[in-house]
């Protein structure tokens, strides 16, 4: 069942606030979010070197191939991580139940939108993603600081319970790009088939929309307004009632499309095995071309 609120960005004024508070308050020391720095570009440069050089102090480093996702195989290359080893990389992180999450990456929030869905997905009601990500943290002139600590936020008590946020297969991503509205989150010229230098077929799920997740934020990284994304959603079908859910290459980029959508008040369902996973069975269509089918 798919929960859908607001509350999932924290600007760069206001984490700074919470961090300082709880470095001098006893009762804000209790309440300071968990933050991690979920750092990560197809094909480099690796995040933990990322981190290493400089991070929002007090960060623990996440690896999405690791952490966020299962090992890759048919279920895709980032296939949805088993409920058991999220659970404990979570907890290796510091992450407990009881204590806000906020994540944050480079900038645009592509790889900490995959942290935020998954979080949610498995039961944590408090995760918000850094508007505009470290690029904003260190524009905005807070300190940073480097080293690498090990990735280890201390012993957090995190119990992943699985199906807070709606998730499709296959099947369902083929039903529903025939009967909603199914987002392709990847480049135009990916879905198109025009260009694929990471999967070995190229096209589209037929049916599926374009909608790029570079069209979801600013120059600078931030998300667009909620007034700007809920007009390009409903341009591109998203409104009315109809059900919509997203997918990409391999469910990183489509949690960055639920995300957009959940700011413009749309729910929404994540095919995390997206593309990367359709291919792997040939009898699957493949569509080609600027149009849906």
């Amino acid at each position: 069942m798919t929960e859908v609120t607001t509350d999932v960005l924290i600007q760069v004024t206001e984490l700074a606030g919470l961090l300082a508070s709880a470095a001098t308050d006893v009762v804000a020391a209790e309440r300071r979010p968990t933050v991690l720095d979920v750092r990560w570009r197809l094909g480099g440069p690796a995040g933990r070197e990322l981190y290493a050089a400089g991070h929002i102090p007090g960060a623990v480093f996440v690896d999405l191939d690791r952490d966020l996702a299962a090992p890759p195989g048919a279920g895709g290359r980032h296939p949805l991580p088993a409920a058991a080893d999220f659970e404990e990389a979570m907890r290796l992180a510091g992450v407990s139940d009881g204590r806000p999450v906020v994540v944050y990456d480079d900038a645009d929030s592509t790889a900490a939108a995959r942290a935020w869905w998954l979080l949610r997905y498995f039961g944590h009601r408090s995760v918000r993603v850094l508007d505009g990500g470290f690029r904003a943290w260190t524009a905005a002139g807070h300190p940073a600081e480097t080293g690498d600590h090990g990735g280890h936020g201390g012993h957090g008590d995190f119990g992943a319970r699985p199906g807070h946020l709606g998730l499709l297969d296959a099947s369902a991503a083929a039903a529903l790009a025939r009967g909603g509205v199914l987002l392709d989150a990847r480049a135009g010229e990916r879905y198109r088939g025009e260009s694929e230098h990471v999967d070995p077929v190229a096209g589209h799920i037929p049916g599926a929309v374009s909608a790029p997740t570079t069209e979801n934020v600013n120059p600078d990284g931030t998300f667009r307004s909620t007034a700007e994304l809920a007009r390009r959603f409903a341009a591109l079908g998203a409104a009315d009632g109809r059900p919509v859910a997203a997918y990409c290459g391999s469910g990183v980029t489509a949690a960055h499309e639920v995300l957009a959508l959940t700011l413009a008040g749309i729910p929404a369902g994540l095919y995390v095995g997206s593309w990367s996973n359709w291919i792997t069975d040939p009898s699957r269509p493949v569509a080609t071309g600027p149009a849906p089918e």
